[in-house]
């Protein structure tokens, strides 16, 4: 009985000479099942406790994601590697089946995983030494892409939640990407999801909540939209998010001042005075230092209109964001101040596996890419892929006559 519908055994057994594994091809004797209802197609039960895909063996389903999600691989690499190592052959389409239907069936799975790391690594982070609470920050990024149909740049996006011990050692990271969408809604539901749910089986004392990012428009209206309003999934209460600006992207309107406030015969009093002032931006009131230092030097100088305005853009990128550059606190609670992290995500998923020299891809295709690369780069590969064996085991299968074993028996 299978799908409401019933099956009568066939008397004979059949062949399939293209099962796929880790040691080649090889040969399945299976018997068939055919449907009552005239028009559909026969079963074969053997294959799917066996949990073939296309022919595949869950072994080497796996084998294929983690080699077609690496750094520096693509589909012609894969299938040379799978042609060196396993001693099969395989196509372009056969490959591209394999790879959605795994990929669609872990990136199911893939949230509740990310969120058991999580919940281990602060679990560590609670036990460890230290004077501070631990941390969770959480940052968002974007990254140019060329779309290859329509020849144009779009942006895909890169999130990443890490857990910080209490001497401000990272712990753990968890990765999550989107290929190119407008206004990114996807990123914002995945990352908004996966907060909720760690957030919801969280027991214990809430960690420091922090959203580490540069100034980006889609950034900014991610903390004002969610986080910031965001309340605790039990006690309903609001949760108390710090936003904090990158301090890199700060430190280049530092030296975009430095290079209006000094010519080029001053290139060493402008260097001493820019390492300076990113000194004082770790300190206690830093911004506001840096803002009055920055201010007496500009109404001693006689600028032209391009320093000018190069100047003043630099001082309104710092002024507007006094509040969210409160390095020393930040420092103090062991929170950390640059996106470094989140920068580096942007790297390893895309650069090193979607931008390589020819490399072509559709938004499909690399959203089936970017759903392994994530898994793997979040290392919850093997329990995501043991959830996945545990989804095979076949549950609409059963004998059509209620508890007869004898059918069950023929059937497996």
């Amino acid at each position: 009985y299978h799908q409401c519908g019933g099956y009568r055994r066939r008397n004979k057994k059949t062949r399939n000479s293209h099962i796929a594994t880790m040691f080649g091809n090889i040969t399945l004797w299976r018997t068939g099942y055919r449907s009552w209802q005239p028009g559909e197609t026969a079963i074969f039960p053997l294959e799917r406790m066996l949990g073939l895909t296309e022919g595949v063996s869950p072994a080497l389903l796996s084998f294929m994601g983690r080699s077609i999600c690496s750094a520096g691989m693509s589909q012609d690499a894969t299938i040379a590697l799978l042609r060196e190592q396993c001693a099969v052959a395989m196509g372009i389409k056969r490959l591209r089946r394999c790879t959605e239907v795994f990929s669609d069936a872990m990136s199911e799975l893939r949230q509740s995983h990310q969120v058991d790391a999580l919940l281990e690594a602060l679990a560590q982070a609670a036990q460890s030494r230290g004077n501070r609470k631990p941390v969770v920050a959480v940052g968002r990024d974007g990254i140019t892409l060329r779309e290859y149909r329509h020849r144009f740049f779009e942006v895909a996006t890169a999130a990443t939640v890490s857990v910080y011990d209490r001497a401000g050692k990272r712990l753990k990271t968890i990765y999550l990407a989107w290929p190119p969408e407008l206004g990114q809604s996807t990123m914002d539901s995945m990352l908004t999801a996966l907060l909720e749910e760690l957030f919801s089986r969280l027991s214990g004392p809430l960690p420091r909540l922090a959203y580490v990012t540069d100034s980006g428009s889609t950034e900014i209206g991610y903390f004002s939209r969610v986080l910031r309003r965001m309340k605790h999934p039990a006690t309903g209460k609001r949760m108390d998010w710090l936003r904090v600006a990158d301090f890199y992207h700060v430190s280049e309107r530092v030296w975009a001042m430095a290079d209006a406030l000094f010519t080029k015969n001053q290139e060493q009093q402008a260097t001493a005075w820019a390492r300076r002032m990113l000194k004082k931006l770790k300190r206690p009131s830093g911004a506001s230092r840096v803002l009055h230092s920055a201010a007496s030097l500009f109404h001693r100088r006689q600028l032209g209109k391009t320093r000018k305005e190069d100047f003043w853009k630099a001082y309104r990128y710092i002024q507007k964001r006094t509040e969210h550059l409160r390095y020393s606190k930040y420092l103090s609670d062991h929170i950390p101040i640059g996106s470094g992290v989140t920068e580096a995500a942007c790297k390893t998923i895309y650069t090193q596996r979607l931008k390589l020299s020819g490399m072509r891809w559709s938004k499909e295709g690399a959203k089936r890419i970017l759903t392994l690369r994530t898994i793997l780069l979040s290392r919850t590969w093997e329990a995501t892929f043991e959830s996945y064996l545990y989804s095979l085991i076949p549950t609409d299968i059963r004998p059509y006559e209620a508890g007869s074993n004898e059918h069950l028996q023929n059937a497996a």
